[in-house]
């Protein structure tokens, strides 16, 4: 990935070593606390209301809370503060700041929230490593239908998986600082955090060189290269010839990816389909080139053709033994590839046979009841789809409305820009037929991976509701020249 940006990711652990060395560098922490409630503060006024209740953790995010009150305060709100612990249980910069706060301090209980019409919840951070109970659950749970802001993310809420750790409120707003954590982009914790809003509280953007994120948000300025646009001297054959394996029943899966794979840039693709389908395509698919397939030697000709670039291969085939050794036969053509649906699903019980031939780029892009028929792994999504990834050898591409996708070398990227539009059949077929014209046009999986599901999420906000998968190759185009106009700036 081309710089940090951004759009990098950070965990709870380099967060802490982020604030950590900008204090080394010359930033005190009260300082940095004292930026970060100022912002959490500013966040409130915006919103409007009177009567505030500010609940505080024992840690540096109550803390923030206590700076938030004081700045409140002074602005002429009403302001309630329940600590959750003792005064004199607080230490470092929290205590300075619980020390500066000349109002009254109670006891963290529902009480708080009593007369309140908005809440700020610094309870607990994204460091949160056991399940909220007792007093701190009640208290969440009686915050109800009043304005939340939460500090660095709601309560309950782990910063780098998003589960509910016991309980947690869903916010209007979450105020976080420096980079935002994979907490903010994964569910369910993103339900939970409503408008993000980061905040730059000076920590100096050099710490970064120094912690090497290795986790992304999906954005144009995360890409590696920028998108593959055609040149002038380019041909259809020099822009990536795509072979996409089509079935004789759900024909209508194929022909989605192969018309997407155009979209995406692919200079030819051929459609290698069962020969009692093959008028099907080819009334279908007039761009297309349509190659009747009786048995797999047939197929091994098409894909043995030198200028073929990529291949795709699951979308409606099937789970059956022509699929899985069509698959192997690509594999051992050591072709790049894109293994989507039944490609998947038929190694169920031969996953090593699968693993032991990509030797040749590949994406996969399961969902989830693919990735689990294949992977049987423990753990939060990023560390399933890391360690899938180191597994197979190939970049895997975990749908859903957080997709995760990573590389085998341990890079993680994640999505947010997909709206629940996009759950509808055939949108995932679209999906591989984009990454797989990137792909063509020369691109490694991880970064076509990245384009594809940046381009798809763009595409169905573009059509907006009411959308069917037919749609998103159309939108493409749309999409495509508005990236590339912010390209050229």
């Amino acid at each position: 990935m081309t710089g940090h940006g951004l759009n990098s990711l950070l965990t709870v652990e380099e967060m802490a070593r982020a604030d950590a060395m900008a204090i080394t560098a010359g930033v005190s922490g009260e300082e940095l606390m004292e930026v970060a409630g100022k912002a959490v503060a500013d966040a409130a006024l915006q919103s409007g209301f009177e009567r505030i209740a500010v609940l505080c953790g024992p840690g540096n995010n109550g803390g923030d809370g206590f700076v938030a009150a004081r700045y409140l305060t002074e602005s002429g709100k009403q302001v309630r503060l329940g600590l959750l612990g003792a005064i004199d249980s607080l230490k470092g910069d929290a205590r300075i700041n619980a020390d500066k706060w000349q109002g009254e301090t109670e006891a963290l209980s529902p009480d708080i929230l009593e007369g309140a019409d908005c809440v700020i919840d610094a309870i607990f951070g994204a460091g949160l490593t056991r399940d909220v109970e007792s007093i701190v659950r009640e208290t969440i749970e009686a915050i109800g239908d009043r304005f939340c802001i939460a500090v660095d993310v709601p309560s309950g809420v782990h910063g780098n998986t998003g589960e509910i750790m016991g309980a947690a409120h869903k916010a209007n707003k979450t105020v976080t600082f420096f980079r935002l954590k994979p907490g903010h982009l994964l569910f369910p914790g993103r339900a939970y955090c409503g408008d993000v809003q980061l905040v730059d509280i000076g920590i100096p953007e050099v710490v970064l060189n120094e912690i090497s994120p290795t986790q992304w948000r999906n954005a144009p300025d995360v890409w590696e290269t920028g998108f593959p646009w055609p040149e002038f001297n380019d041909h259809k054959y020099s822009r990536g010839h795509a072979v996409v394996v089509g079935g004789a029943e759900m024909t209508g899966a194929a022909r989605l990816a192969v018309q997407s794979a155009m979209r995406a840039g692919a200079g030819i693709v051929t459609v290698a389909v069962p020969t009692e389908a093959a008028t099907i395509y080819k009334l279908s698919l007039p761009g297309a080139i349509v190659r009747a397939v009786r048995d797999t030697g047939t197929f091994r000709e098409i894909i043995e053709d030198q200028r073929v670039s990529v291949c795709l291969i699951g979308p409606g085939n099937g789970v059956n033994v022509a699929t899985r050794e069509k698959t192997l036969a690509i594999l051992r053509q050591r072709l790049p590839v894109v293994l989507d649906a039944d490609a998947l699903s038929v190694f169920e019980e031969t996953r090593d046979l699968l693993l032991s031939n990509i030797q040749s780029p590949c994406l996969m892009t399961p969902h989830k009841g693919e990735f689990d028929r294949l992977f049987d792994i423990d753990g939060d999504k990023v560390t399933r789809v890391r360690e899938a990834a180191r597994l197979s050898g190939a970049t895997v591409l975990l749908k859903g409305a957080d997709t995760v996708l990573a590389a085998p070398d341990g890079r993680v990227v994640m999505n947010d820009n997909a709206p629940a539009d996009l759950a509808t059949a055939g949108a995932g077929d679209v999906l591989a037929g984009m990454a797989t014209g990137l792909m063509a046009r020369g691109l490694g999986p991880f970064e076509a991976g990245c384009i594809a599901v940046w381009l798809h999420g763009e595409a169905a906000k573009a059509v907006g509701p009411g959308l069917i998968a037919e749609d998103l190759p159309d939108a493409l185009p749309g999409v495509l020249k508005s990236l590339k106009g912010k390209e050229r700036k």
